[in-house]
């Protein structure tokens, strides 16, 4: 077979296109779908929100609030001190939600990107390489579906450390298997087109098809899987929060809940856990917007629907 020779300049250039494209081919996708579009600025004023949350939220979360008769302010209802309330050790409940937002989001982004990088990688190679190569990657994602998720992150976080950056990685271990088992059977597909089989001809590596041609045609798949899995895990996160299994370090909208329900508050001051339960609600659909718009793209018998 011969090759066509590419100058370091050409192949340079070449690859700084291809991220280029990358880069944008997310935006330019949600261009133009309403659905999509409405997603975005919820999770972009969400992503604000977490960067400058902790700059602006009124009191330290973790402060008590003394009354001046030398109380504690506890379970108190809305005021000018405090719009949303304090919690049963009174603490305000506005100042954890904005703190709050950004471990949601922390754990959403990380666990997310874990899941993609992990199942594009796997489905694009057990579906381009097949045989033996396939068969071990696939035997392995079997396992993992075997793998119940709260159990599962019980144990883990029992034996290890209660710590975010341990529920993240438990996360993205067990969430990838269904990115990889649809990607493989995308790529099943693909690698029969005649595109795929031009490069081979042409002497490309088989590094270089899986990048250039087979990567770019899955993307849209993979950023479908991106989203989900950011509302996948922040859903899991406050359920193990909720649990009391949460990192108890670090605020966040599942330990707001389960701290009101350990404490019998949940009556007394509704909204220290009806606001967190919104903000998951309102983080989840920004996602689930964005991933149907994905899902379209990626389905096209799926366009037509609104």
């Amino acid at each position: 077979m011969s090759t066509i020779p590419i100058d370091g300049d050409t192949r340079a250039g070449s690859l700084l296109d291809s991220l280029s494209e990358l880069a944008m081919r997310p935006y330019r996708i949600l261009r133009g779908n309403r659905m999509g579009e409405v997603g975005l600025v919820i999770l972009l004023g969400l992503l604000v929100l977490a960067m400058i949350g902790p700059a602006i939220a009124p009191y330290d979360p973790a402060t008590k609030d003394i009354n001046e008769d030398g109380t504690l302010a506890s379970n108190e209802g809305p005021s000018a001190e405090h719009p949303l309330g304090t919690t049963r050790y009174g603490r305000d409940v506005l100042s954890q939600l904005l703190v709050g937002t950004r471990s949601a989001l922390l754990v959403g982004f990380l666990t997310a990107t874990i899941v993609v990088v992990t199942g594009t990688t796997v489905g694009l190679t057990a579906g381009y390489y097949g045989g033996w190569v396939d068969s071990i990657l696939m035997r392995i994602t079997d396992i993992v579906y075997g793998i119940p998720i709260l159990p599962f992150a019980i144990i883990v976080l029992t034996m290890l450390e209660r710590s975010i950056f341990w529920i993240i990685f438990m996360l993205g271990l067990i969430y990838w298997r269904n990115c990889a088992r649809i990607i493989r059977s995308e790529v099943l597909s693909l690698k029969e087109n005649e595109f795929v089989q031009s490069a081979e001809t042409t002497g490309a590596s088989a590094p270089r098809i899986i990048v250039k041609q087979l990567l770019p045609n899955v993307l849209p798949i993979s950023f479908l899987y991106f989203a989900f899995a950011t509302g996948w895990s922040i859903v899991t996160a406050a359920s193990i929060a909720f649990l009391g299994f949460g990192d108890p370090t670090r605020v966040s909208w599942g330990r707001m809940m389960f701290a009101a329900w350990n404490t019998n508050s949940v009556l007394q001051q509704p909204l220290w856990v009806a606001m967190p339960g919104l903000m998951i609600i309102l983080t989840v659909a920004s996602v689930y917007f964005i991933g149907r718009t994905y899902e379209q793209v990626a389905n096209p018998r799926l366009q037509g629907d609104s």
